[in-house]
């Protein structure tokens, strides 16, 4: 693969290229793959990374790099669409179409796809590097601001900027380029093999539970752990018990500290309970998130503090600010996430109705099992365009700079199928999302 010289040469605060990485394969996001093409190289109409994203092959995402002590871009998806026919059970939502519609749908999503393709380009490469700059200036003002954090206003400020450039980096930035969103610049700076994200999490090891198992098994109970992630109850199939009653008070308090959260839900240990991971592995996984953890919490809760007491004796002060800068993050993180998948409206499915799925089905599955937010511009780009959420699960890799202008398409085409296309304002999406974690902390009401 072919990369464009190191053009950024700003000093790294929290996120970018991880010192030494060298751009791997294009495009970590699992997604319906194109048909295999020659190896003819790496060019620009090579953009979509098809050869890593063989959809007929079977594995378990990403293989281990024993070397670097951390995962790498996958060579195989898990799972496997079938080329013809319809999964043994269709959704309810979509069982009025037959195979032949659900075909043509696929078809007519593809063009939507192709179309963005067909115009991607230095707009859309100048538009990261924009937010890019954007971000670490947020940052680097926010952080100058704390040094002086025993005035009101300075901490205000600080505190206000650091928080937009935590979120800003982990939501239009951090989750975008690790869904190789971007890869297509080969710009080893913006890649999604290379950069390191502002989130406890290491980011490979999210690619492996979201890009790859989370994006392929979206909502389908048994498969796909985010449903729940493994301590909420968010599916009424789900057998009842006792501890689910601490549903609202076990999401209360994952809000603040989401991205902890998400570092030990990344972990798998599961897969250890179960055997399917050895508890060698799962000690190498804790000694790179341990790594990672000491990094943020130093530069958090350690470097700005001390500067900000060196400068101004404001260490105190200066600790809240970056304290609360980075609950905020998560809570807004945690918000958006939630309305994603959680909104009354959006299906969960049986292991069966994926059984047999096609590319068709695939798509079917994204936009009757995700929910959008409705808003203004500034608003979807502080979700990093996750508003757009069915958008971003049907074309996970192309730039979340052109969903607002796929939605339209996506919506046309929902209507036309008659398939539900969920979407409502944030805070009516929020209130559905918490109303559920609700109810479901109570024992169905028998019928």
């Amino acid at each position: 693969m072919t990369l464009t010289p190191d053009r950024a040469k700003a000093k790294l605060l929290t996120s970018g290229k991880r010192p030494g990485a060298v751009a791997g394969p294009d495009t970590t996001s699992w997604a319906p793959a194109d048909p295999p093409a020659p190896d003819t190289g790496v060019s620009a109409g090579a953009s979509e990374g098809a050869a890593t994203r063989d959809a007929g092959a079977e594995g378990t995402g990403r293989r281990r790099d024993p070397d670097a002590g951390r995962t790498t871009a996958a060579t195989v998806r898990p799972g496997s669409l079938a080329a013809t026919g319809s999964p043994t059970v269709r959704p309810p939502a979509a069982a009025h179409l037959s195979d032949e519609q659900v075909a043509e749908l696929g078809r007519e999503l593809d063009a939507v796809r192709d179309a963005v393709l067909a115009k991607r380009g230095a707009s859309d490469a100048a538009y990261i590097r924009r937010v890019i700059r954007l971000q670490r200036g947020l940052e680097v003002a926010g952080r100058a601001c704390l040094l002086g954090a025993k005035n009101k206003t300075s901490w205000v400020a600080g505190t206000a900027m650091l928080t937009f450039a935590k979120i800003i980096e982990n939501m239009e930035i951090g989750h975008n380029v690790l869904h190789g969103q971007w890869d297509w610049m080969r710009d080893p700076d913006i890649h999604s093999t290379t950069w390191e994200w502002d989130f406890v999490t290491p980011s490979t090891s999210w690619q492996n539970t979201h890009n790859d198992m989370h994006h392929r098994w979206t909502n389908v109970v048994g498969k796909d752990r985010d449903v729940g992630y493994g301590v909420l109850r968010m599916d009424a199939d789900e057998p009842w018990e006792p501890k689910h009653i601490l549903n609202p008070v076990i999401n209360a308090g994952l809000a603040p500290i989401f991205e902890w959260g998400i570092a030990f839900y990344d972990l798998e240990v599961h897969k250890v309970q179960s055997g399917e991971k050895s508890l060698a592995e799962l000690r190498q996984d804790l000694k790179v998130v341990g790594m990672k953890a000491a990094r943020q919490f130093a530069k958090d809760f350690v470097a700005t503090p001390v500067a900000a007491q060196l400068v101004s004796g404001s260490g105190k002060q200066a600790l809240l600010g970056t304290t609360v800068a980075n609950g905020l993050r998560n809570i807004w993180a945690h918000a958006v996430i939630f309305c994603g998948h959680f909104p009354e409206g959006a299906e969960t499915f049986t292991e069966e109705m994926v059984e047999g799925e096609t590319r068709g089905d695939w798509y079917v599955r994204q936009m009757i099992g995700s929910s959008n937010i409705s808003g203004s511009k500034f608003m979807h780009f502080m979700t990093g365009n996750l508003s757009h959420q069915v958008e971003h699960h049907l074309f996970p890799d192309l730039p979340s700079n052109r969903y607002a202008e796929v939605a339209v398409h996506v919506l046309e085409i929902c209507a036309r199928y008659g398939l539900p296309y969920n979407t409502g304002p944030l805070h009516k999406q929020v209130g559905s999302a918490w109303a559920k974690v609700f109810r479901l902390a109570l024992p169905n009401k028998k019928k």
